[in-house]
C-alpha cells in the first residue's frame, strides 16, 4: 500500500488515512492518522453517534399551540402561544395543519395576541462558518424558528433582448429580493460573478453578472428567522381565517400553566439521522447539535454547550477526543479539527455497539443512495455498491469515512481525509484520491491471475 500510495498520492494536498480489517482487527494501513484535519461533513458521524447516545431513538422536535385558558364553546379568550423547538423539518403546511386543529375547535378569533415562543437572540451560525456561505441555504440559520428550512427559493432570469435580470419568487413569502445583476450572454467578460447583499428585515440585493443566458436557480438563506416566522404566521393565520385582536409577536418564554391545544411532532431521530447522513443535511445536524447542549446541560441549547456536550458524551463512550476541536455538528465550520484515528474510533462504535449499529444502514451507499449515488468512480465496478460511508466536501477538502465490503473482500473500516485540495487541481484530477485508494485496497485482495 505504501508503494501504491507513492503513485496515487496527490502532489500538493495533505492526506491522513487509516484502514482496518474488521474481521481480524488488523491494521491494514495508516498514514498521518493522528494529524488534526478539517473533517467537513464527516463531522456528522460524531453528531449521529452522540445524538443516538444522549437523545435516544424516540426523540423528536415538538411545535405546540397553547393558551392561557381553555377553549369554551369555540371561543379563545386571552392569548395564543405557539412554542417552537428548532424543528429543522417544520414546514408551513404543518403549521397550517396546527391552525386547522384550532379551527376544528371552533376558534375563529383570538381575543388577545399570538406569541411565537423561542430564543431569537442566540447564535444562529457557528464560529468558523465561511462568510460567503451565510446567504446560501446549505448554511441557513440554526434557530428555534425554522419554517421551510429557513430557505427562500427563487430564480434569476434574463430579460428578453437585454442584459438586465429580474428575480422571480413566490409573492407570499415575507422577503424582498431585488437585482441590478446583468447576464453576460456571450461570456466575453474577463471577470463575471454574482454578489448577494443581505440587508435588514430579510431584504436581499443581487448585483454583479452571471456568465450565461439561462435562468439561474437561487436558494437564499433567511437572515432574520424570528421576523420571517412572525410574518409567515401572520399570513397563515389570515389565510386560515383566524383573526387576532392584538397582533403577532416573538417572545423568548411562555408563561406557566398553559393548556395544550394542538401539537406537531417531527419524525423520530432515526429518520432525521437518515436524511442528515444520506443528504448531508446541515440544518438537521446543527439543530440536533444544539439539542445535545440543551439535553446535557438542561438550558437553552447553543453551539458552545452543544460542543461541550458532544465532547463529554464521546469521552464517556471511550473516544479519545483530546486535542480535537469541535465547533458545530454539521462540519461547516473551519474551526473543526479531528484526526483520522478519532473518526475511526467513532466508526468502531457504529460497528461494535448494538445501539449504534443501525447508523451503518443510514450511510450513503456507492452508486445507490445519498451523496455517493452519482459520485465519480463510485458508480462503477469495483466500488459500486461496496462502500457505505459519509462524505465530507467543502472548498479544499475531500474526505470519506465509513466501511467497504465485497464478497471477496473482508469488512473494512476506513477514514480518508484530504485537505488543501485546490479547486483547479480538483477539476483537473482524473479521479478522487479516496476512490483510487479504495480501489487499491480492493486490488490487494484479488487472487493472482493464472495468466
Amino acid at each position: 500500500m505504501a508503494n501504491v500510495l507513492k503513485v496515487i498520492q496527490p502532489p500538493h494536498s495533505q492526506i491522513a488515512i487509516t484502514a482496518t480489517d474488521l474481521a481480524s482487527g488488523k491494521l491494514i494501513f495508516e498514514q498521518n492518522a493522528d494529524t488534526l484535519m478539517l473533517p467537513a461533513s464527516t463531522q456528522k458521524l460524531l453528531t449521529a453517534v452522540t445524538a443516538s447516545y444522549l437523545l435516544g431513538p424516540d426523540f423528536s422536535f415538538q411545535t405546540q399551540l397553547k393558551a392561557a385558558s381553555p377553549i369554551v364553546h369555540g371561543h379563545l379568550q386571552g392569548d395564543l402561544f405557539i412554542e417552537f423547538s428548532g424543528d429543522p423539518t417544520l414546514s408551513s403546511d404543518e403549521i397550517r395543519s396546527l391552525l386547522l386543529q384550532l379551527k376544528q375547535h371552533g376558534v375563529e378569533h383570538v381575543d388577545g395576541a399570538v406569541y411565537l415562543v423561542g430564543n431569537n437572540s442566540s447564535q444562529t451560525q457557528a464560529n468558523g462558518w465561511v462568510w460567503d456561505d451565510l446567504g446560501i441555504c446549505y448554511a441557513a440559520p440554526v434557530s428555534d424558528f425554522v419554517i421551510n428550512q429557513n430557505c427562500i427559493k427563487a430564480q434569476l432570469k434574463p430579460k428578453l433582448a437585454s442584459k438586465q435580470s429580474r428575480v422571480v419568487y413566490p409573492n407570499y413569502l415575507p422577503a424582498v429580493i431585488t437585482t441590478s445583476a446583468t447576464f453576460d450572454k456571450t461570456r466575453d467578460k474577463t471577470f463575471c460573478h454574482l454578489d448577494l447583499k443581505r440587508l435588514p428585515e430579510n431584504h436581499y440585493h443581487i448585483s454583479g453578472c452571471h456568465a450565461d443566458n439561462k435562468t439561474l436557480p437561487l436558494a437564499i438563506a433567511v437572515s432574520d428567522p424570528g421576523l420571517y416566522a412572525q410574518k409567515t404566521l401572520s399570513s397563515l393565520l389570515s389565510h386560515s381565517q383566524i383573526s387576532v385582536a392584538k397582533g403577532v409577536y416573538v417572545i423568548e418564554r411562555s408563561p406557566a400553566d398553559l393548556f395544550l391545544i394542538a401539537e406537531h411532532r417531527s419524525q423520530k431521530l432515526t429518520a432525521l439521522l437518515k436524511t442528515m447522513l444520506e443528504d448531508s443535511d446541515n440544518l438537521i445536524a446543527d439543530s440536533l447539535f444544539k439539542q445535545l447542549g440543551q439535553h446535557f446541560y438542561q438550558r437553552h441549547g447553543n453551539f458552545n454547550n452543544g460542543a461541550q456536550a458532544m465532547a463529554s458524551a464521546l469521552t464517556d463512550l471511550g473516544v479519545d477526543i483530546k486535542h480535537a476541536q469541535i465547533a458545530d455538528g454539521s462540519g461547516l465550520s473551519r474551526y473543526n479539527l479531528i484526526t483520522a484515528n478519532q473518526l475511526a474510533q467513532v466508526l468502531t462504535l457504529i460497528h461494535t455497539e448494538p445501539k449504534f449499529k443501525y447508523l451503518r444502514e443510514l450511510l450513503p451507499v456507492s452508486g445507490k443512495s445519498g451523496t455517493l449515488r452519482y459520485r465519480s468512480l463510485y458508480t462503477q465496478t469495483p466500488l459500486a455498491g461496496a462502500v457505505a460511508a459519509k462524505t465530507g466536501s467543502m472548498q479544499g477538502v475531500d474526505n470519506l469515512a465509513g466501511f467497504i465490503h465485497t464478497e471477496r473482500f473482508a469488512d473494512t473500516l476506513f477514514v480518508i481525509l484530504e485537505n488543501g485540495l485546490s479547486p483547479n487541481e480538483k477539476e483537473q484530477q482524473l479521479a478522487p484520491f479516496n476512490a483510487l485508494f479504495l480501489q487499491s485496497l480492493l486490488d490487494r485482495s484479488q487472487p493472482p491471475s493464472n495468466q
